[in-house]
């Protein structure tokens, strides 16, 4: 059945201490209107409409191609004051849907289970709290119909009792829309167009209000608060955790654990402690990875073991490699199969074939590396002239000793042997060795320099 959303996402949050509109404040690395508007589309609605405010346009500026449209509430008169603004931009669908740009967790499935119920009828979402402070709460009469919502500010002592609170969240039959709006007041204590308001006009007109209750408190949590904001994380992380150890994944930690993206595992995946995975990631079967790591769009092959403190980003990294620890992998590598980068290896924009290594202490950048290539410790490419970025091709069946640096654009050739302590800055022929000659002497008179009395060096 065609369907209208209406996401209101206006308030200022003073509570959060920001000049950032709260609806951009993020939650698993995303603004929390993005989860907001990720929900509304699995709905696949008509139009989606955003009503914002604080913060000027910086919330249409975030979400430019978003492909929704987006109406300026100035001043902030309450939450029934934005639907009217966002009327003009509604489609002709029979229902509209009003959510919340910082109540992020909100599942599809309890939308859809509200969208299930008939027309043309007013549908609002409830949940039971143990502690419905600050919450709008449900009045039923003794048949448990729908009477009406108050805000806790007008309600009585008893009804402040009532721990069915109102979640904002709403469906409501689009064609009674603007004659309700236009009767709402704001005599109250907020002085506010509340849209609660709406349940009492509806059941006024004779339109059926039913209540549908979501089955967990969390998903209905707004975001008022940092503290708020960081409970809600954990949630979320939490979930992601479980999801992925019904899947066959073992997390050393769940709760010290984040997903800022999206992560897919095979099974018998072991994921240590405080790893931060960004973006899309992709680990494969038996992936190990060590504490600390982060993965940014990264796709990890089977059975490769990261080792802690590594960070890989924009990165395909092959199956039976070994990565780190303390490693670091840039955007644009591609690593073959049995590739071993070992501890303060950095490599950047380049390619590794299979079962090449680079164990400790070098620099791999604008690289092409052939299969079966050794990289001793302290070798680095020369890549970068000072305005331009070159090449080096290091072909098959290279070994390079310690404290080499290749100079680019130059090309290694296959089956090179490269001194310790050589700088290669032509291209090479294949085999053979390849030094830079060099004397050593003994001087046996020399002294070594002493401390000038009374110095001092901390």
């Amino acid at each position: 059945m065609p369907l209208n959303v209406v996401i209101l996402a206006a308030g200022q949050g003073k509570r959060m201490m920001s000049q950032l509109p709260k609806v951009l404040h993020c939650l698993a690395g995303q603004p929390l209107l993005a989860h907001v508007l990720a929900t509304a589309d699995a709905l696949k609605p008509d139009c989606v409409c955003v009503v914002y405010g604080h913060g000027g346009d910086a919330v249409p500026r975030a979400f430019g191609n978003a492909g929704v449209a987006f109406v300026k509430q100035e001043p902030q008169l309450g939450t029934g004051d934005a639907l009217r603004h966002a009327l003009p931009q509604l489609g002709t669908a029979d229902r509209t849907l009003v959510l919340y740009g910082d109540v992020p967790l909100i599942r599809a499935a309890t939308l859809q289970a509200m969208l299930a119920r008939g027309m043309p009828s007013v549908v609002v979402l409830t949940v039971e709290l143990d502690d419905p402070t600050g919450y709008g709460r449900i009045v039923r009469d003794a048949s448990g119909n729908v009477l009406r919502i108050v805000e806790e500010k007008d309600a009585t002592v008893e009804e402040r009792r009532i721990t069915e609170v109102n979640t904002g969240i709403m469906v409501l039959p689009t064609a009674h829309l603007s004659a309700w709006l236009a009767r709402l007041d704001n005599r109250n204590a907020q002085r506010e167009y509340y849209l609660t308001d709406i349940v009492a006009l509806a059941q006024a007109d004779g339109v059926a209000v039913t209540a549908a209750r979501a089955a967990a408190a969390w998903e209905t949590l707004g975001v008022n608060s940092r503290v708020h904001l960081a409970q809600l994380e954990r949630i979320y992380q939490a979930r992601y955790a479980a999801r992925l150890m019904e899947q066959g994944v073992t997390l050393m930690d769940p709760a010290r654990f984040d997903v800022r993206g999206e992560l897919a595992c095979e099974r018998d995946v072991l994921i240590d402690v405080n790893c931060v995975f960004e973006g899309k990631v992709v680990l494969g079967r038996g992936v190990e990875v060590g504490a600390n790591c982060v993965l940014r769009n990264v796709e990890v092959g089977d059975a490769t073991r990261i080792e802690p403190f590594t960070h890989i980003d924009e990165a395909t990294i092959g199956a039976h490699c070994r990565i780190g620890p303390y490693a670091r992998i840039r955007p644009g590598t591609r690593l073959a199969e049995e590739v071993h980068i070992g501890n303060f290896v950095e490599v950047k924009a380049s390619t590794i074939a299979a079962r090449s290594k680079a164990n400790h202490l070098a620099y791999v950048g604008d690289a092409e590396v052939g299969r079966d290539v050794n990289i001793g410790a302290g070798t680095i490419t020369c890549n970068y002239d000072g305005a331009n970025k070159h090449r080096t091709v290091i072909e098959d069946d290279v070994h390079i000793g310690s404290d080499v640096q290749l100079v680019a654009p130059v090309r290694v050739a296959k089956g090179v042997t490269v001194g310790a302590g050589t700088t290669v800055w032509k291209d090479t022929p294949e085999g053979g060795l390849i030094i830079n000659p060099k004397a050593q002497e003994h001087r046996p008179a020399w002294a070594r320099p002493g401390k000038q009395k009374g110095e001092r060096h901390d």
